[in-house]
């Protein structure tokens, strides 16, 4: 198998948090998340161990931390653990694989600071809940996350977009909004090119790229964008 590059101490410090996001996680499971041999996992352990993490190892079963070891020091209600088992299922139904991705990775994390008791009850309810809406688990788009980003930090982008009627164009845009509606994932953006603001879907950007060039913040919000929008179509 071959290992993957990311530095040791980052590996390990995944390693614990995987540990304490469950009641008991096999040496195979480890191998699998970061892409190491088996034999990789057993000397991290030891070295997890050497460095004074508090790992039980159950022979033959896997290994977990000892009750009690937190870090950090938050606590979860029972209800609040339950609404997070909800909103993860609901999430990974989600047709944005980013999206679907990062609540993955920061729910592992939230999940290692949980009691043992609420563990063992998390994984129960993960069972008995199902969500029936795009149930193939088809995923149509994989830039929200990095759409969020550029939003926040006034960002442009360039996209290759593929409109309804499959015209292609390529434009330099500046990001504004998101919003989601019938499974879609929509962009309010200021288009260069048509100089005014458009919605893009986000299952139809073939491509995107980000830039070093920044814009000035647009004055607004979205939901007076959106209510512009509403006036404008019913007084044309």
């Amino acid at each position: 198998m071959v290992e993957e590059g990311k530095p040791r101490l980052a590996r390990l410090t995944a390693i614990v948090t995987q540990l304490q996001s469950k009641q008991l996680v096999t040496a195979r499971d480890i191998a699998k998340k970061h892409h190491i041999s088996i034999r990789t996992v057993y000397r991290d352990i030891r070295t997890l161990e050497k460095s004074g993490i508090p790992i039980v190892t159950e022979e033959g079963k896997g290994y977990s931390i000892m009750e009690g070891y937190r870090l950090p020091p938050v606590m979860f209600t029972e209800e609040e653990a339950n609404a997070l088992v909800m909103a993860e299922q609901l999430i990974l139904k989600n047709k944005e694989q980013s999206l679907v991705d990062h609540y993955q990775s920061a729910i592992t994390k939230i999940k290692s600071i949980l009691r043992g008791s609420q563990k063992t009850k998390l994984e129960f309810l993960a069972h008995r809940i199902q969500i029936r809406n795009n149930e193939h688990n088809e995923k149509t788009s994989n830039y929200l996350i990095l759409l969020q980003s550029a939003i926040a930090d006034f960002q442009m982008v360039k996209i290759k977009y593929l409109s309804l009627n499959d015209r292609q164009s390529e434009r330099t845009i500046e990001p504004f909004a998101l919003y989601t509606t019938q499974n879609n994932w929509i962009l309010i953006a200021f288009c260069q090119k048509r100089n005014a603001f458009r919605a893009f879907r986000l299952d139809r950007i073939q491509q995107l790229w980000q830039t070093n060039n920044h814009f000035e913040p647009h004055e607004g919000t979205l939901e007076e964008f959106l209510e512009k929008c509403r006036k404008e179509w019913k007084h044309p």
